[in-house]
């Protein structure tokens, strides 16, 4: 059986240069599995491929996809996966811990051989954060027993049955290539047709989180982009216009609930000196913001770029 780790990048040589030892240590110990790392570079300047052909000849293949957007990327590692009866997908700036491999595959089989399996990913810092960013716990990520079904999953540490996926048709929208949800949907669609996700709590990658990305202004415009994108996710899923109408409906009268009640946490959190709740507050208000503009139709662009 062939197995593909799928690594997508962008513009984190650095980054990469830290997970890929670490990966390529963990494969290769199956004598039942064949196995191979794909780097996707989705800078068209090819900014990864130095740190990549490191690496050639210890079975790891570099490709440059220059179409703009996540799901191009993720994309281009279905079509080069042809082979492979499993695809285990790992963002460029996660570092597997040990037994990280073999517990993917370990859950995998032992809960039936589900469509999907997602590891767990936690974040570290190796700088002060804000206090204001730590007392809202805005990167403190779910944990729940290994066999847990699940109806969608992030695509970061994240297994797939290809050959269920296959069946199943599905895709990563382009559409939310810039925006962001991709992976919410695609794995939603694996399980409306059918395609079983469950958790595995020991296969853990670590996320070490840049400074830009603890500051207070990244933590709210990420809680509006993720309310924007829950909205134009659930309007792909949704059927017909009268379906849509009562995604948008239910999205701005669901927004208007969290605006107001996270500008009435953090308006307590002030009264009460309590950081935590002003943070929390904040943080619905903008999420409760994102979805009242994605049901009128405005997309927040969180990974555009600049010409």
């Amino acid at each position: 059986m062939k197995i593909t780790v799928g690594i997508l990048t962008f513009r984190r040589p650095e980054s990469l240069a830290a997970s890929l030892p670490v990966v390529l240590d963990q494969l290769g110990k199956d004598p039942e599995l064949i196995a191979e790392i794909l780097v996707v570079d989705n800078d068209p300047d090819g900014s990864a491929r130095s740190t990549a052909e490191t690496f050639l000849d210890q079975g790891l293949r570099y490709l440059v996809e220059p179409e703009p957007g996540i799901a191009a990327a993720r994309n281009r590692v279905l079509a080069e996966t042809a082979g492979s009866r499993l695809l285990i997908f790992l963002d460029d700036d996660e570092v597997p811990e040990p037994d990280w491999f073999d517990a993917l595959l370990r859950i995998w089989r032992q809960s039936g051989r589900p469509a999907a399996v997602m590891g767990r990913v936690f974040s570290v810092f190796d700088h002060d954060v804000d206090p204001w960013v730590t007392a809202g716990e805005f990167f403190r990520r779910r944990r729940m027993p290994s066999g847990t079904e699940l109806d969608a999953a992030a695509a970061g540490n994240l297994l797939l049955d290809l050959d269920q996926v296959r069946r199943a048709g599905v895709r990563f929208d382009p559409a939310l290539g810039l925006g962001g949800g991709e992976d919410t949907l695609f794995t939603r669609q694996l399980h409306a047709a059918g395609g079983r996700i469950v958790w595995c709590d020991e296969s853990v990658a670590v996320d070490t989180v840049p400074a830009a990305r603890t500051t207070r202004r990244w933590v709210t415009a990420r809680s509006w982009s993720q309310g924007n994108n829950q909205v134009a996710v659930e309007l792909r899923l949704a059927s017909g216009p009268l379906g849509r109408g009562s995604v948008r409906i239910r999205a701005v009268l669901g927004g208007l609930v969290r605006v107001a009640g996270g500008l009435a946490r953090a308006f307590a959190g002030m009264i009460t000196r309590s950081l935590r709740h002003r943070a929390r507050g904040v943080r619905t208000a903008c999420r409760g913001g994102g979805m009242i503009a994605g049901a009128l139709g405005a997309r927040y662009r969180e990974y555009a770029r600049e010409a």
